[in-house]
């Protein structure tokens, strides 16, 4: 919830720094519109220009995208994306999924020595349900490797978006429960060789 903001002297990175624990805590989620100048105006209780200038830093930053006549949109939810969107811009899919790929390796190897019960439960959850992108993002979270999972989540929001893998795709699902089956027996290598097999096509844009 907005409030109001006192005025200490470093008015414009406090209403900055308000703005972007906005973001970051998902209240105002990637892809939502975030409130107009004038209501951000009457909820933080600053002058118009200061508004318009954290608004325009967070652009440039890379979390926010500013669209004349439509508003102004959540692009991501730190600033490395928007780095690693302006520095990859060049760089092809292929390389940038062949990263992707490494990350999810060295996440499933990390994962067999750190996982525990309610880590292979939820993955146990998602390779039913076909949820096959939510079952790397978990694979990724039960690395316990808060880099590993800060750089694979700013990456998928980096990353063009490829054709889903369908829930009721046979092969994912085999490799899948193939990973979950080394994650069960704490055996990194057998994780991270099943990690680097994927079929079925792409599974970044689910």
């Amino acid at each position: 919830m907005l409030r109001p903001v006192p005025r200490p002297v470093g008015l414009f990175d406090h209403v900055v720094t308000l703005l972007r624990r906005q973001i970051a805590s998902g209240d105002w989620p990637v892809g939502s519109r975030i409130p107009t100048e004038p209501e951000l105006v009457q909820s933080l209780g600053v002058a118009r220009n200061t508004v318009r200038e954290a608004v325009r830093a967070l652009a440039h930053n890379g979390l926010l995208d500013i669209r004349h006549g439509s508003g102004t949109y959540v692009v991501a939810t730190s600033e490395l994306p928007g780095v690693m969107r302006r520095r990859f811009a060049a760089a092809g899919q292929r390389d940038l999924v062949e990263v992707r790929g490494a990350l999810e390796v060295a996440a499933a190897r990390a994962a067999a020595l750190r996982r525990d019960e309610a880590d292979l439960r939820r993955l146990e959850e998602l390779l039913e349900a076909g949820a096959h992108a939510a079952f790397h993002r978990a694979v990724v979270a039960a690395s316990r490797n808060e880099v590993l999972i800060e750089l694979y989540a700013n990456l998928g929001q980096v990353v063009p978006h490829g054709r889903p893998v369908p829930p009721s795709c046979p092969q994912a699902r085999r490799d899948h429960a193939r990973l979950l089956a080394a994650l069960r027996a704490a055996a990194p290598e057998t994780a991270a060789a099943e990690a680097a097999a994927h079929h079925c096509g792409s599974h970044l844009g689910e």
